[in-house]
């Protein structure tokens, strides 16, 4: 059995990532991270190479790109993005979102922890903006070294 009483808070690009279950609490590595984006934000597409990856909706509206299909989701509603499937997502709602990702390997978690930084408070992060082509390139290397590829622009 394991229990946290105090989950860890990274700041993760220009969303604020709470490890709700960390992979290393059981043996089938599940992961639960909750996260709080701004309005318009949206990842880069990308391809999971060895997790599918559950989206939950808590609050907000998100508009998801997933292969060659678009769906819209809000409050309660869930997605599952299989591996191997390019996908991303856009936060619509004025107030930003939050939502739960839920995985069964290592890689996306162990990915918001190499590249985040420790939240220093409750808030999101102050916005980078678009990456310069060097932090860009960076980015695709970090995402690659956990089995994930980034294969085309955030939505928009």
């Amino acid at each position: 059995m394991f229990v946290s009483s105090a989950p860890e808070a990274v700041w993760f690009l220009n969303t604020r990532v709470t490890i709700r279950v960390p992979h290393t609490a059981g043996e089938d590595t599940l992961s639960i991270l909750e996260h709080h984006g701004p309005a318009r934000d949206s990842p880069p597409l990308h391809v999971h190479v060895n997790e599918d990856e559950v989206f939950h909706v808590l609050t907000g509206e998100f508009r998801f790109r997933v292969g060659d299909n678009e769906v819209v989701l809000t409050s309660g509603q869930w997605l599952l993005t299989p591996k191997g499937v390019p996908h991303s997502y856009l936060i619509t709602s004025p107030d930003g979102g939050r939502w739960l990702t839920v995985t069964s390997h290592t890689d996306f978690e162990r990915f918001v922890r190499a590249i985040g930084r420790p939240a220093l408070g409750p808030d999101l992060p102050e916005p980078t903006g678009p990456p310069t082509p060097a932090q860009a390139a960076e980015l695709a290397n970090m995402a690659g070294r956990f089995g994930i590829q980034l294969v085309g622009p955030p939505l928009h």
